[in-house]
């Protein structure tokens, strides 16, 4: 195993200067640092990353905190984050809160966090007080995604209006009766995204004067497997609606699956729209709409980079736009229901 002296002595140079070329820190000339460079290949020489953290205070690790780590939104955060983190030759210590019930452990605290890393990324949660206070302490750049927060810059969607647009779409079709599969808001967590989502649905409905009654909303675990269940639930009524939102990509294709498993033809007996434009989406004609999830996880990670650089990024929150996509599970309502309709119609007018 080569030794830094080792490179000095090949490169003809001081260890203090083998030790800055390696860092790119300044005061070291284009060709000496060339000369360093090509001596430490050449070696197969790697620093030590303990001694390197010691002399420059910075470890090049950024804690990421997330809720689910196997899930599709969450792991997809994490590799835009792990591809920008990677381009800059910095290192992810994954914080992976799970399922813990109704009342999850503290998660961060000083020993995990205290000169380890040099900057916090936290997807969709929101932190405990006591969490919140040692993150001030510590004095770490902090970003968020998906939270907006008083404290720290967030990248985020404005999940109001995706299903603002997607029930702007059914009812721009025609249908009036429209059913509603959201994402229970799990109490541990206290996620933003499903009441934003459910309120989305529910106001654009009021709003054209269209009635949400009580058994036309249901409510799985963001799941396809739980979208099934409660898809079958909804469209099994003898007054089904004649379209479906679902506040993910997953809940609908879970949707889709209950109505193969009853008898229902996607579109023509109902129309079916999501959120997100999982992978799966386009595979089953599923009409959606769109936000770029690794997107924002790169743009998240870049902003928290900046603020490991020095900048001073305030409480700004970046929100990204969203975009309707339309395929093959959404149509026009059968001719009988939009007959129905029609008073309706004329009612909101």
């Amino acid at each position: 195993m080569s030794r830094i002296e080792d490179v000095a002595q090949a490169a003809g140079v001081s260890t203090a200067t083998v030790s800055r070329a390696l860092r790119g820190l300044p005061k070291v000339s284009d060709s000496t640092r060339a000369k360093v460079l090509k001596a430490a290949a050449d070696l197969q020489y790697v620093a030590s990353p303990t001694a390197s953290s010691l002399a420059s205070g910075k470890t090049h690790v950024v804690g990421v905190v997330v809720p689910y780590v196997t899930r599709w939104y969450f792991a997809h955060l994490i590799s835009g984050a792990s591809e920008v983190l990677r381009e800059q030759g910095f290192h992810v210590l994954l914080f992976d809160v799970g399922d813990e019930g109704p009342h999850r452990a503290l998660l961060l605290d000083s020993r995990m966090l205290f000169k380890r890393v040099d900057a916090v990324l936290i997807l969709s949660l929101r932190l405990h007080d006591a969490e919140r206070e040692l993150l001030r302490r510590l004095n770490v750049p902090v970003v968020t995604v998906g939270v907006p927060d008083d404290d720290w810059p967030c990248v985020r969607i404005d999940d109001y209006e995706t299903t603002r647009q997607a029930t702007e779409h059914l009812i721009g079709l025609g249908h009036r009766h429209i059913g509603y599969v959201g994402g229970d808001t799990v109490p541990s967590m206290d996620f933003p995204t499903p009441a934003d989502r459910a309120r989305g649905f529910r106001e654009t409905m009021q709003r054209h004067g269209l009635t949400v009654s009580a058994h036309s909303v249901v409510m799985g675990d963001w799941t396809a497997v739980s979208g099934r269940e409660v898809g079958r639930e909804l469209l099994a009524r003898p007054d089904r609606p004649t379209a479906v939102v679902a506040a993910s990509d997953e809940l609908a294709l879970g949707v889709l699956a209950a109505a193969r498993e009853l008898g229902l033809a996607v579109p023509a007996d109902v129309s079916v729209i999501g959120i997100d434009d999982h992978e799966m989406a386009d595979l089953n004609g599923l009409t959606t709409v769109a936000q770029p999830v690794v997107e924002q996880g790169r743009m998240a990670t870049q902003l928290l980079l900046s603020a490991v650089a020095g900048h001073d990024l305030g409480h700004e929150v970046a929100t990204v736009p969203t975009r309707l996509v339309v395929r093959s599970s959404t149509a026009a309502p059968p001719a009988s229901a939009a007959a129905v309709a029609e008073p309706v119609r004329a009612s909101a007018r």
